[in-house]
C-alpha cells in the first residue's frame, strides 16, 4: 500500500505540474480583482465612475454655456422666423384670408372685413393693433398709420347698433342684463359674492352659460372675449361694467340671422322685443364702414400684404435683412432708397478689417518691445497695456469724441502748430474716421497681449544665429522672427476681428451716420421698434458671416497655427 505523502497525483504545492494547471486554468476563466469580481467588469465600473466624477465637475459649466450661449442663440434663430403676431392679433381674419384670391386685383367680399373689424375692435381694445401696425409697416409703408387710424374709429361703426339698442330699451345700457343673458347662474352668485365682499384677489372666471353659445353664437363669442378681457386686464367685473360696441354687432347680426320670437331663455322679454324691433334698426355693412374709416381698405394691397404674412412662420424677416421682400409674384429687391442693409454689412466688414490691421499694425512694435526687455521693465510698460480695461468703455469713448471734435484737443493743437487753419478745422467725429480711432484705441489691448504671449517665447538665440550667418538684421527679423510671430497675429486677429463686428456701444457714440455697424440697427430693432424678428435675423446672418469667415481663415492659414502662447 502506497502513502499518499509519495503519490505524485496527490502532492499539493508550487510544482511544475501544479503551476501548469494553474495557468490552464487562469487561461480558460476570467481573470479576477482583489474582491472577486471579474476584472474586466471592476475596471468598466472604475471607468464609469471616473466619468459621471467628471461629469459632475464640469456639469456648472456645461449649464451655463447652455443657458446663456446656446439658448439665446436657439432662441434669436427662432425669432428669425416666427410671425404668429398676424395670427395672434387677426385670429378671425388670418382664418378667412385664404379663400380670397389675391391675384384677382379686387378687394375681399363682406364676410372677410366682418372679420376685420372684429379683430381690430378686440385688438383695440387690448392696445395691440399698433404694435402690429409697426410689424407690418416694414413690409409695407403706411401700414402703420393705417391701424392706428382705424382703431380709433371703430366706434364710429359699433356707435350705430348700441345707440339703436340703447334707445329700444335703457336695460341693454346696463352691466346686469347682458350678464344674466350670457353668463353661467353659479358664475354670477360668485361673482356677486366678490363684488360684495370688496376684497382684492383674483375674481372667479367667467363661465359662459350652457347654450348660450348656440343661442346666440356671435353675441355669446363676443360678450366672453370682453368680460375676460374686463376681469383681467381692467380688473372691473362684467357685473358693473357695460359691454363695449362689439357686443351690440354681434348681437344684432344673431337676431338677423336667426328667430327670437319663442326664445324662453333668460331675458327673454329684453331679447323678444329686440327680436321684433331689428328689422327697422339701421344697418351698415362691415365692407362700406371699414373703407370709410379708411379708404386704404379698399386697396388690395393692403389685404395681400395681410395674407403673405399671415402664416406663423415666414422668410420676410431674412428677405427684410438682405433688402428685399415678399411679394404676390415672390421676393423682389426693395426700392433703392430703401436698400440699407446691405450697406451696412459691407460698411461693417470693411471697418472692421480697417480696426483689426490698425491693432496689427499698432500693436506689433509694442508687442516686440515688451517681449524683448528686461523682465521686470515689461512687467511695468504691460501696466500700461492693461490700464485701459481698468476706465469704462463709455469713458474711453466719451473721451474720444472730447478730443476729436472741430473744437476738441487734437484740432486746438494743429491750429496752434500752424499745420492747419482755425476755419479749416478738420471733421473728425461723427464719421468712419472717429469709430476706426476710437475702436482701434479700445481693441488695441486684445492684439498686443496674444502677440505678446507668442513672441516672449521666441527664443533670441535664433536672431542671432542667423546674424552670425551673415544674414543682416532685416533678414534676420523677416526670415527667423516674423515667421515665429504669426501665430500671435492670427489669434490677435481673429480676437479683435470678432469683437468689432459686434460693437454698436463706440460706433453709436462717435459714428454718426456713416460710422455706424450693423449691430446699431440690431440694437435699434431691439430696444427701440421692438422689432425682435427682424433684429434675430440680421443677428443670424451676421452669425453665419463670422462663421463663415472662421472656416476660410482655417483654411488659408489653419487654426492650428493659433496660439496665445507657450
Amino acid at each position: 500500500m502506497s502513502d499518499a505523502s509519495t503519490d505524485p497525483d496527490k502532492i499539493e504545492g508550487p510544482t511544475p505540474d501544479n503551476a501548469m494547471r494553474a495557468a490552464k486554468a487562469a487561461d480558460d476563466g476570467p481573470m479576477l480583482a482583489a474582491d472577486g469580481t471579474p476584472l474586466k467588469k471592476s475596471l468598466a465600473k472604475s471607468l464609469r465612475v471616473q466619468k459621471m466624477r467628471a461629469l459632475i465637475l464640469i456639469a456648472p459649466l456645461l449649464i451655463f454655456v447652455l443657458v446663456s450661449f446656446i439658448a439665446p442663440i436657439g432662441d434669436m434663430l427662432f425669432r428669425s422666423v416666427e410671425n404668429q403676431i398676424v395670427s395672434d392679433t387677426l385670429p378671425r381674419t388670418t382664418a378667412r384670408i385664404d379663400e380670397w384670391d389675391s391675384a384677382s386685383g379686387e378687394t375681399p367680399e363682406e364676410a372677410l372685413y366682418e372679420a376685420l373689424f372684429y379683430d381690430l375692435f378686440v385688438a383695440e381694445a387690448r392696445r395691440e393693433h399698433t404694435r402690429l401696425g409697426t410689424r407690418l409697416n416694414y413690409e409695407m409703408t403706411g401700414m402703420s398709420s393705417l391701424f392706428r387710424r382705424s382703431g380709433r374709429s371703430l366706434d364710429d361703426i359699433s356707435d350705430v347698433y348700441l345707440d339703436q339698442f340703447e334707445d329700444l330699451n335703457e336695460a341693454w345700457d346696463e352691466a346686469l342684463p347682458w350678464a344674466e343673458l350670457m353668463g353661467d347662474p353659479d358664475w354670477i352668485a360668485e361673482q356677486q359674492a366678490f363684488d360684495e365682499a370688496g376684497e382684492d384677489g383674483r375674481m372667479p372666471r367667467f363661465e359662459l352659460r350652457e347654450g348660450a353659445i348656440n343661442e346666440f353664437p356671435n353675441a355669446a363669442a363676443a360678450y366672453e372675449t370682453f368680460a375676460r378681457f374686463s376681469q383681467t386686464e381692467e380688473e372691473d367685473s362684467p357685473l358693473e361694467e357695460e359691454p363695449y360696441g362689439l357686443v351690440h354687432v354681434a348681437l344684432y347680426k344673431d337676431l338677423t340671422e336667426n328667430g327670437y320670437s319663442q326664445y324662453d331663455g333668460p331675458r327673454a322679454d329684453l331679447v323678444q322685443e329686440a327680436d321684433a324691433a331689428v328689422d327697422g334698426f339701421e344697418s351698415i355693412g362691415f365692407k362700406e364702414g371699414m373703407i370709410e374709416i379708411d379708404e386704404d381698405w379698399g386697396n388690395p394691397e393692403i389685404w395681400t400684404t395681410l395674407q403673405m404674412y399671415s402664416p406663423d412662420y415666414t422668410t420676410g424677416y431674412f428677405l427684410n435683412s438682405v433688402d428685399m421682400q415678399k411679394t404676390a409674384d415672390g421676393p423682389a429687391l426693395r426700392d433703392a432708397d430703401e436698400r440699407i442693409y446691405g450697406l451696412l454689412f459691407q460698411r461693417t466688414l470693411f471697418m472692421s478689417l480697417v480696426i483689426t490691421f490698425s491693432c496689427i499694425a499698432l500693436g506689433y512694435p509694442v508687442a516686440y518691445l515688451l517681449s524683448n526687455l528686461p523682465a521686470r521693465t515689461a512687467n511695468l510698460l504691460m501696466i500700461l497695456v492693461l490700464l485701459p480695461f481698468w476706465t469704462s468703455l463709455l469713458v474711453r469713448t466719451s473721451a474720444w469724441k472730447v478730443m476729436l471734435q472741430q473744437q476738441g484737443v487734437i484740432n486746438d493743437v494743429l491750429v496752434w502748430l500752424g499745420m492747419i487753419g482755425d476755419g479749416s478745422r478738420l471733421v473728425m467725429i461723427n464719421n468712419q474716421f472717429g469709430t476706426i480711432v476710437a475702436m482701434t484705441h479700445i481693441l488695441l489691448p486684445f492684439m498686443i497681449l496674444p502677440m505678446y504671449s507668442v513672441m516672449s517665447t521666441i527664443p533670441p538665440s535664433y536672431v542671432r544665429a542667423a546674424r552670425s550667418l551673415g544674414a543682416t538684421p532685416t533678414t534676420a527679423f523677416r526670415r527667423v522672427y516674423f515667421p515665429q510671430s504669426i501665430p500671435g497675429i492670427g489669434a490677435g486677429s481673429i480676437l479683435v476681428f470678432i469683437l468689432s463686428i459686434g460693437y454698436y456701444i463706440t460706433p453709436e457714440i462717435v459714428g454718426g451716420t456713416t460710422g455706424t455697424f450693423i449691430s446699431n440697427r440690431i440694437a435699434y430693432h431691439i430696444s427701440s421698434s421692438l422689432n425682435w424678428g427682424l433684429a434675430a435675423a440680421l443677428g443670424t446672418i451676421l452669425l453665419v458671416v463670422v462663421l463663415v469667415l472662421y472656416w476660410a481663415y482655417d483654411r488659408i492659414v489653419g487654426i492650428d497655427n493659433v496660439k496665445l502662447g507657450g
